[in-house]
């Protein structure tokens, strides 16, 4: 199962290469292109740079938990003006569908980091659908919206509020939710510039622009677009200001990759930014997770669980939902470090990740309490040849879970032996001096001189 609407294992949002947004102004509605038409209906728009997203051949491995308790959304567009969209949101299912905690949190320990930090006082900003916030999880949280759609500032598509509840949903534990986020403290930043699986190419880097400008520290961006002029200078406005961009590796097919139609997705490929694949909860490489963009650091990306309107969905996977773990990280290094630049807390991210040394894996698996504590110098380099594909997939062993029971009662048993040694030991020096003096207690001898000498 996953985000309805979504184009079965789509992960990232394909977007469309068109670059002439002033033909897509002036165009009738309902035409492609116009505002009034929906993206999935452009047959005649021009093929991007970069392969769209792709249906993958693989399934998930297991049935999701959660399902979502009705009838995908349909979205209408409104005239090209906010506030004109007809937004038929859905809500996914009831926590109590989730039946045992999500295997990416349990992978990656959050109650470890979470002693030192939770990502407070950075902003994060989700570059998407939107978010709807109506989750408990996610309410208070959006700080500001930006639409470059002109069509409504919430999400009506799913994508962006499955994305911004992997960063930053609350831990609701204490009210039974199992689910919860990477950095719970952070604030984010909703820059919604698509309102389906095709996005208009031109609006992705004003998207980026905007949160630049509103303060944002980390942007995650789950989107697999093309490299055009607009994209490079978004992504160098970024790096300029210290802002650091996460964004997914993208998505391919078995016969795209066999065909030899995979290529380089962006902003992911870019230099500076953190490009992120994807890994099952085996810790293997995805199947669909593309091997041809470079590759920095490999996250949870299939049989993912996250928010979906007031409820939650199951079984999503997908490259885009990998970066939004690893913006989580990122948040919580520049929560705790506020000082390192975006290219210093990368490379904290990369140095302290679980060492992956197969085709596509990148430094290996994000790990957030390393990152965090991990005594390192800010101004250590990273080996890049680590982040080239090598041949011969190697799977990232997962971590087992800390099993706390078994460790105290070895704890205690330990304790125990070491408190009988020492009782056998002094009973070995005092027994045979006890049974000499026939067990009468001993007698100081008192100095000479010594007033007490005469009491």
């Amino acid at each position: 199962m996953r985000i309805p609407g979504l184009a079965a294992g789509a992960g990232c949002l394909a977007l469309s290469a068109v670059v002439a947004a002033s033909a897509s102004a002036v165009a009738a509605p309902g035409a492609p292109g116009a505002p009034g038409a929906r993206p999935a209906a452009a047959a005649t728009t021009k093929r991007p740079t970069a392969e769209p997203t792709r249906k993958p051949t693989r399934k998930p491995t297991r049935k999701p938990t959660p399902k979502p308790t009705r009838k995908p959304p349909k979205f209408v567009e409104g005239q090209g003006t906010g506030g004109n969209a007809k937004c038929d949101r859905v809500d996914g299912a009831a926590a109590s569908a989730i039946t045992v905690e999500p295997w990416a949190q349990r992978r990656l320990d959050l109650d470890q980091v979470w002693t030192t930090t939770r990502g407070e006082g950075v902003k994060v900003a989700v570059v998407d659908s939107g978010i709807d916030d109506r989750s408990a999880q996610l309410r208070g949280k959006v700080v500001d919206r930006y639409d470059a759609t002109r069509t409504s500032t919430t999400d009506c598509y799913g994508h962006g509020t499955a994305v911004a509840g992997i960063i930053a949903a609350s831990d609701l534990r204490k009210s039974n939710v199992p689910f919860y986020g990477v950095a719970p403290a952070a604030r984010l930043l909703s820059a919604k510039f698509t309102t389906g699986e095709s996005g208009n190419g031109p609006l992705l880097p004003g998207a980026i622009r905007w949160a630049v400008e509103r303060g944002a520290k980390v942007i995650n961006v789950s989107v697999d677009a093309g490299d055009t002029p607009q994209l490079r200078a978004a992504v160098q406005f970024a790096k300029a200001h210290d802002v650091l961009i996460v964004a997914s590796a993208g998505n391919v097919s078995e016969q795209d990759r066999a065909n030899a139609k995979e290529s380089e997705s962006y902003p992911a490929n870019y230099p500076g930014v953190l490009s992120v694949a994807a890994v099952d909860q085996n810790g293997s490489i995805s199947d669909f997770s593309n091997i041809k963009t470079r590759i920095d650091v490999s996250a949870p990306g299939q049989d993912i669980i996250s928010i979906q309107g007031r409820g939650y969905i199951g079984g999503l996977e997908g490259t885009s939902f990998g970066a939004p773990y690893a913006a989580g990280v990122a948040a919580l290094v520049r929560s705790h470090f506020p000082r390192l630049t975006y290219q210093q807390v990368i490379n904290r991210i990369l140095i302290t990740a679980e060492g992956g040394n197969g085709q596509g894996s990148g430094h290996g698996m994000i790990s957030p309490f390393a990152a965090v504590t991990a005594q390192l110098d800010p101004d250590a380099k990273v080996d890049a040849a680590a982040t080239r594909p090598l041949a011969g997939a190697v799977p990232i062993a997962p971590v087992p879970p800390t099993d706390h029971r078994t460790r105290n009662i070895a704890f205690g048993i330990a304790a125990g032996a070491l408190g009988a040694g020492l009782a056998v030991a002094f009973g070995g020096v005092v027994i045979p001096r006890g049974r000499r003096r026939g067990w009468r207690p001993a007698r100081a001898a008192v100095p000479a001189g010594d007033d007490r000498a005469e009491d």
